[in-house]
């Protein structure tokens, strides 16, 4: 009830913008259609077990209603089939599946999104099923990857009011996760609050502070509370050319419903070389690890972290030391091409558990289709960890 309160006091506060249509129901007779359809088969070889290879179809459907007094409303529907839904694991939820490596594309369907929102001149408050990034989504994100994106059942509201600075609350009521709602960890009921400021106002970048208090009763061991800063731009050398950068260092322990005791840290340096055919950047990220446990990133676009193979979507007990080579190039005949280069060691002890190549190309026709292949080979030292190698193909038809 309070947020309901809070909501509505955010929508009498300040003046909205002009109504672009006449009454309630013509923003819904004016309510714009979106369609999404995703074709993409991922082949998966894993040490001791059966490949897994999953030919998947993603569609989506959505319609949003033309703003009336600054309010808009948007419901998404959501259905993933396979071809063959027991040729693969779903993350367990499919006996057929026993024994096949993971592919977490759950045959589904569900309510992907259902959101009401109020914007005036500088405040946009959202209410609902909804998608939610925070800066480069290291922390929060969506998880847009999977077919099955992460979406939060969350008030989030956003402030703008100040030069250059954007202002986010945001508290979680649930987690829809990445598995589905048929799988035991599918859902998580959530009482978390996330705090984060941005200022743009630097020449040299943008400053980031952030405070995230993850509370989870039905997953407690992810209930965690990180408090951390980043500063990440571009600086022009000469024309064409540019130095990229990004600094972040966070502290992590336990919160709320966990049972743990810890205290780790979480640190990234990352720089390159940016021009208009190419790019080359090298990183290290640091997970560290206290009474072991390593530390948390329960609520992260994790694919797009520490390799994609997914070997490290749970940061190891010992942590995860990450250091990395990307290079970017835009291929005229072919579209923008990204390659990884990974060695991964823990934080604590040493432990060398191995190393990882990726390699993505994309090519858009027109816009609304795009053709994706990938690959990830991740080769092991450590008996801790299998080998893994991924293949993806996909094409996207976005309306």
């Amino acid at each position: 009830m309070k947020f309901w309160i809070t909501l509505l006091f955010i929508c009498t506060a300040g003046p909205s913008f002009a109504a672009d249509a006449a009454s309630p129901f013509d923003a819904v007779a004016g309510s714009k259609v979106s369609l999404n359809l995703r074709l993409r088969y991922e082949e998966v070889q894993q040490t001791g077990l059966l490949d897994g290879e999953a030919l998947t179809l993603r569609t989506r459907l959505g319609f949003i209603t033309a703003p009336w007094q600054g309010w808009t409303a948007m419901i998404e529907a959501e259905n993933i089939t396979a071809a063959n839904g027991d040729s693969y694991s779903q993350a367990g939820i499919n006996s057929g599946g026993a024994g096949h490596a993971v592919v977490a594309d759950p045959v589904m369907t569900e309510i992907n999104q259902a959101w009401l929102v109020y914007k005036t001149t500088s405040d946009t408050a959202t209410l609902g099923r909804q998608r939610l990034v925070l800066d480069n989504a290291r922390f929060i994100g969506d998880s847009g990857w999977r077919q099955n994106m992460q979406t939060f059942d969350a008030f989030v509201l956003q402030d703008k009011t100040l030069g250059k600075t954007t202002l986010t609350y945001a508290y979680l009521q649930q987690i829809n996760r990445v598995f589905g709602p048929d799988h035991p960890q599918g859902k998580w009921a959530s009482s978390s609050n996330l705090f984060n400021a941005s200022y743009a106002g630097f020449s040299a970048g943008t400053l980031t502070g952030y405070a995230y208090l993850l509370d989870f009763s039905n997953a407690p061991a992810n209930s965690c509370a990180t408090y951390g800063a980043s500063f990440a731009g571009t600086t022009h050398l000469s024309a064409g050319l540019s130095f990229v950068y990004r600094l972040e260092a966070a502290t992590q322990s336990d919160y709320a419903a966990s049972t743990l005791n810890y205290s780790a840290h979480y640190t990234v340096i990352e720089a390159g070389l940016g021009w208009k055919p190419a790019g080359f950047t090298l990183g290290y990220e640091v997970l560290g690890s206290d009474h072991n446990v390593g530390f948390k990133t329960p609520l992260a676009t994790l694919h797009a972290f520490n390799g994609w193979a997914d070997l490290f979507l749970t940061t190891p007990a010992a942590g995860l030391r990450d250091t990395y080579a990307k290079v970017t190039a835009n291929l005229p005949w072919a579209g923008p091409l990204v390659a990884f280069y990974h060695q991964f060691d823990s934080a604590a002890g040493r432990i060398d558990f191995g190393h990882e190549f990726d390699l993505q190309l994309t090519h858009k026709f027109g816009q609304s289709v795009t053709v994706l292949v990938k690959f990830a080979d991740f080769r092991r030292v450590s008996l801790a960890q299998p080998n893994v190698r991924k293949f993806w193909a996909s094409v996207e038809y976005a309306y």
